[in-house]
């Protein structure tokens, strides 16, 4: 398979898992929407030239944040150690 269909079936994937999970929780559907069209506010950073442009849209088009929050996990006030997965 062709890394380019992989990256998409990954991304749809992805996808179906967060509408079951945001069903799951009885959230409203209007807030989903958006919700979802939020990353699109940082084309905003395109009024200060291309460069910072595309630089902000593909910091919050990326999966590095969500990705480091579950492996760190977000932090208890008493301490950086404290995790919400762990004590490290």
């Amino acid at each position: 398979m062709r890394p380019g269909r992989l990256i998409r079936l990954e991304g749809a994937a992805g996808c179906v898992l967060a509408l079951i999970l945001y069903e799951r929780q009885h959230g409203g559907w209007l807030l989903f929407i958006v919700l979802i069209l939020a990353p699109d506010l940082a084309m905003v950073g395109y009024l200060a030239g291309t460069r910072i442009g595309a630089a902000c849209y593909n910091a919050v088009h990326t999966l590095v944040l969500p990705a480091a929050l579950a492996g760190y996990g977000l932090k208890y006030p008493e301490g950086f150690k404290d995790t919400h997965l762990q004590r490290l």
